[in-house]
Parts: structure tokens; sequence; C-alpha cells
């Protein structure tokens, strides 16, 4: 007989059903697997062959044919091991196929039966709940994570015998209950406002950016804590929901990044300015997800920009404007979420004091503007706020002072301000100021006449970009919103035109 288990191939950020077939035949004893597998999928047959005879089954003596249908499709990954086991047990008679029916199954054999972890879980159990089927067994690890996704029966299993016990109905196993997301606002965030000296202008500007999700450059000499002042960001945005959580621990587990956890913060990513373009930007022979999908809905950090390759910082000009990344390769074209926020530091010339009141810049005024130019206009231009941090001086730094979060909770209270406003405003709790298109700010935000008259002069005698322009607008609104303003003021436009100075 043929018989028929059903597992996922994890396509992108989606995933795609697929059948696996598997008949015996009497003949030189053989497996062959077609379907458009990959090298680890060839290499399931030997791992299969060891999983089952150590679970004290039987390996047929025959000639196998497995086949993963749909043929056209490619498929890789080794959680298909467990589903070509059920289906050869299934073909040699050792297991029922009403036993298999209408469930999805995953996981990775080792060599004596035991289940190992997989990578994208959560695509697996999303493609399951789409294709109508209501259970989904996965290896002990990743169950957990499959419980993310709501309205299937997910059971975790540590071994290939232990599922065959629980297939027969000899050793059934609990189906595992979902969980609660956990919220991560009760864990102390390591850096806070609070722990930087001075800078209260860049500590303004960390507000307005988390609370309208704005893009901001920190220019400053070295030592000035412009990489402190990044690190705090993440602790100043709210908390993911359950939806943000799926979404972020998805792409970390189609990353092989994680396991079974579930993330709750916040990403971080702050690659090195030596990262390859596909490393940042996602791709390669198996296209995966890049730093910019793997900071989705939290910060990637670019510490001295200029130093990045000039092709890797205009890559990321077209997923800044959409909020996605589409890779095509050869084999197919894969979407991904990169709805991040950008923060980026420099120096502002190469030996890093340019303007520097203590200590002499060394640099000519070429070296200066070549370090400079090394940020185009279309990426300047992409970025919202731009801050020049100076040095604080050093008998100031051994203050000591009492650790109240004073200044910390004052702008968690803004930024939670501005959040309710915005969620009023757009009648969605996902769309920020700083994600608005042009027709949006027509649309959606009030300008006082004033506000409009300071912003025009100020265009015309600035050369401001048609982006620019309505970059200065999404930045008032959301100072507006922090202060609780019913529309845009003078004071507000004012207050945005300081953020978009160039480090020039």
């Amino acid at each position: 007989m043929v018989a028929h288990v059903l597992t996922v191939a994890p396509i992108g950020f989606e995933g795609a059903l697929v059948e696996v077939e598997s008949d015996t035949k009497k003949g030189l004893p053989a497996i062959q697997i077609v379907g458009m597998g990959t090298k680890s999928i060839d290499e399931a047959k030997e791992r299969v062959r060891s999983a089952i005879a150590n679970s004290l089954l039987e390996f047929p003596a025959r000639k196998i044919t497995i086949n993963l249908a749909p043929a056209e499709l490619v498929k890789d990954g080794a959680h298909f091991d467990l589903p070509i086991a059920l289906a050869i047990l299934v073909s040699s008679g050792q297991l029922r196929q009403s036993e298999v029916d209408n469930t999805v199954f995953a996981g990775e054999l080792a060599l004596d039966g035991t289940l190992r972890p997989i990578k994208g879980t959560i695509n697996i159990a999303e493609a399951t709940r789409k294709a109508g089927i209501n259970k989904l067994i996965v290896p002990t690890v990743n169950a957990e994570q499959a419980c993310l996704i709501k309205g299937i029966e997910v059971v975790g299993v540590g071994s290939l015998k232990e599922l065959f016990l629980h297939l027969k109905r000899e050793q059934v196993l609990p189906m595992v209950t979902a969980i609660t997301p956990q919220n991560s606002r009760h864990r102390s965030p390591s850096h806070l406002i609070d722990d930087i000296y001075g800078q209260e202008q860049a500590k303004r500007a960390l507000v307005v950016a988390a609370a309208g999700r704005h893009n901001i450059l920190l220019s400053g000499p070295p030592g000035a804590g412009k990489t402190m002042l990044a690190k705090t960001l993440t602790g100043l945005l709210p908390d993911l929901t359950a939806d943000e959580q799926i979404a972020v621990t998805k792409l970390h587990s189609i990353a092989g990044e994680i396991d079974g956890e579930i993330i709750n913060e916040r990403p971080f990513r702050a690659p090195h300015h030596t990262t390859s373009q596909i490393a940042i930007i996602g791709g390669g022979a198996r296209p995966k997800p890049g730093e910019i999908s793997l900071a989705h809905l939290g910060v990637l950090f670019l510490d001295e920009i200029p130093e990045y390759p000039r092709s890797v910082l205009e890559a990321l000009r077209q997923p800044l404007e959409d909020k996605k990344i589409a890779i095509s390769r050869a084999g197919g074209r894969m979407l991904y979420p990169a709805d991040f926020m950008l923060v980026a530091t420099m120096n502002p010339c190469p030996c890093g004091y340019l303007g520097d009141p203590t200590k002499e810049c060394i640099c000519s005024q070429t070296q200066i503007l070549t370090y400079q130019k090394r940020l185009s206009g279309p990426m300047m231009d992409r970025i919202d706020l731009v801050i020049n941090v100076s040095r604080v001086p050093n008998d100031i730094l051994l203050e000591t002072r009492e650790r109240q979060n004073k200044q910390h909770n004052l702008g968690l209270n803004q930024i939670e301000n501005a959040r309710k406003a915005q969620t009023e405003r757009y009648k969605s709790s996902t769309i920020y100021n700083g994600s608005l298109g042009s027709s949006q700010v027509h649309k959606l935000l009030k300008l006082h006449p004033e506000a409009k008259q300071l912003l025009n002069t100020a265009g015309e005698r600035l050369g401001l970009s048609a982006r620019s322009y309505f970059k200065i607008i999404k930045v008032a609104q959301t100072i507006a919103d922090i202060e609780l303003a019913p529309a845009i003021t003078k004071a507000h436009i004012a207050e945005a035109l300081q953020y978009r100075r160039q480090t020039t």
C-alpha cells in the first residue's frame, strides 16, 4: 500500500502543506527520495533507518520509494525525518493509515530515535491551521512555541518510540496547553535614561523617537555616550503584544537562532560594520531573514554608520520605506517583514573631534567631507532625527546622585500618552506617526496656520525634499502627542526642525 503522511515546508515567512508518500516493493533493500528535496532531506535516509531500528521497530528489507508532493516545490530541512519514518512504518504495516490521518508531523530524528528541535515551528503551525487540520505533533522542545498559534491541538513528543506508542493508544501523550504570552515590563531594563549624565536634548530626542517610531542618528565625538543612549531605546519601547511576539519569535525560529523559546522582549540587533550585505538584508543560497528582519518590531543599531559599506547602507533604503524586504532567487521569491527602528551613530569626522571644545581636530577639510559623504543624501533623507551629542565634562561624571529613575519613568509616561493618542487617531495599535504615508499626513494630521507658515518658510530656506517636509510634520505630530496637544503648533514644528539639521 501507499502511505500518506502530512508535514509542512516553511517557505519564507509562510508555509506550504507537503504530503509524504511511501511505497514499498520487492527488490534490493534501498530508499529513494524524490520530490525536489535538498541534501538535508537526502541524508534523512540514514537517520531514519537507524532511528527506526533503534526504536525497536522493524525497518522493511524492501525497495522503498518516498515522494514529497507537490513535486515542483523545493523542500529543505531535517524536520522531514519524522514524517518520512512514519510513512515507512505505515507502508510496511506497522502503523495503520487511519492512525496518522488528519495530523501534521515534523521533527528531526537522532540515530537513537529521539527527536531534536526544528526550525520554523510557527510556520508549520500556521500552515496546519490554514489547511483546516487541527492536530500537530512536534518535538517536545518546540511544542510551547507551536502553542502560540490558536485553533490547533499540539502534542510534544520526545522520541519515535514514544510517538509510536501514542499512535497505537498504548501510551497517550497529553496535549500541550496554550500558554499566556509573558510581559517583559516587570524586568528592569539594563540601560535607563537616568544612567546617562547630561545630554538632555539627546534624551528628549530618544523619547520622541520611541513615541513615534522614528529613525534617529546620533553624531558626536568618541566617549560622548552615543552607544549608551542607543541602548536605552528598547527599555523605552512598549511591550510586545501577543501577535508581535508570534511575529518576532517566528522570524528568529526561521533563522535558526532559537529552538523552542518564545521571544517576549523587543529585539536589539547590532551587526558589526564588517557584516556582509546578505547577512544584513537577508538571502543566501537558502534564503534566510537578515538582521533587518531579525530587528522587526525592535531596534537595528548601526554603530559608526559611515564605516559600513556604501552598498549595505543603500540596500537599507527600500526596507526603511516599505517595512519589508523581498528576496528574489532562482528558487522563488521570499518576503520577510522588516519594520524596525534605525538607530545610528557617527563621529563628525575621521578623528572624531571636529567641533570639540577641548581637543583639536586633526582632519583636513577634504577628509571631513569625504567621511560625511559616506552617508548619501537619500539615506539621510530617511532619518527623522539628527542629534549632535557633545562630550560631558569629566567632573560631572563623578557626581554622586540617587537613582530614582525619574527621567526614565517620565519618558515612559510621555511615550504611553503618545501611543494612546496614535491608537485613537489611527484606530489601530500597530500604526505610528513614523510609518505614515504622505496621503495619510494630509488626511489625518492637523496643523495650525502659524505652524504651516513656519514649515513652508523653513522648507524654502533649507531646501527640504518632499520626504523631509513630511517627516518634519510626523515628528511634530509625535511631539504634540507627547504633550497631549489636539493639533500641531508652531512650537512643535520648531522643535522638529531642530532635529532635521545636518551633521555638517
